[in-house]
């Protein structure tokens, strides 16, 4: 059983060496994601998320919707482990999975064997959990011979190939993304498509972020609407999917 549940959850990114002042009035006219302000010391912050409540449980398919610059990418960061709270609790119970960045810890000098074992372990897989999927992740990136040679020596497709097999061969009980993942030509983006769809149905909470109307609606029962790192509005997909997007 996973959840999520935050209360009160802000983001602060203090900005040093910087008056408060000088920052301000260069910024002024510039939209950021969240908001400016000082904290106790005198620097200049910029609150990514403020104020954030909200609960997942079992069977929440949540899309995050937002301009560029919302605090989508920051809250899925946060859920993910990499940012903490400034203030307020985040309770997240459950392993989790990110698809943020599936090429994260992949190294050109090393082998596609070598970089699978680089790539798992990044994704908290033991050697010994690697050993037994590895198999899987060979044939199912198609790199035949290629996977013992240099990753310097592969095009675009089947770098992309390599790090999509290994970062979807989990099953985590909560799954972040930021948009949905689609790599390869059109064969093996149809493999991909099945794995995905299977990813997402069987983990328990998916978040997802994206400026694609059909893929929320598609995928998702739940939709967080962001504006300036505040939730505008939080409800059912198809009644926040038009409200943003309009009718």
């Amino acid at each position: 059983m996973a959840s999520i549940e935050f209360n009160n959850v802000c983001v602060d990114f203090p900005i040093y060496n910087a008056s408060s002042r000088s920052l301000k009035t260069r910024l002024t006219q510039i939209a950021t994601g969240g908001q400016l302000g000082v904290d106790s010391q005198g620097h200049v912050v910029i609150r990514a998320l403020e104020n954030l409540n909200f609960t997942l449980k079992d069977g929440n398919r949540v899309g995050l919707l937002g301009h560029n610059g919302a605090g989508k990418s920051t809250l899925l960061r946060l859920l993910s482990g990499i940012y903490e709270p400034s203030s307020g609790t985040a309770h997240i119970r459950g392993k989790t999975g990110s698809l943020i960045d599936i090429s994260l810890g992949i190294n050109p000098e090393a082998t596609g064997i070598e970089n699978i074992y680089f790539r798992g372990g990044l994704l908290g897989m033991t050697k010994a959990e690697i050993n037994q999927q590895i198999d899987e992740i060979i044939e199912f990136s198609e790199l035949g011979n290629f996977v013992n040679m240099p990753l310097r020596t592969y095009s675009s497709g089947m770098h992309l190939r390599l790090a999509f097999a290994v970062s979807t061969i989990l099953r985590p009980e909560i799954l972040l993304m930021d948009e949905w993942l689609s790599v390869g030509d059109e064969g093996f983006k149809h493999k991909a498509e099945q794995r995905m769809t299977a990813l997402v149905q069987t983990t328990n909470i998916l978040v997802i972020a994206s400026h694609s109307r059909e893929i929320i609606l598609k995928t998702c029962n739940r939709v967080i609407w962001l504006e300036h790192g505040k939730i505008r509005m939080d409800g059912d997909a198809d009644s926040v999917v038009k409200a943003y997007f309009g009718s």
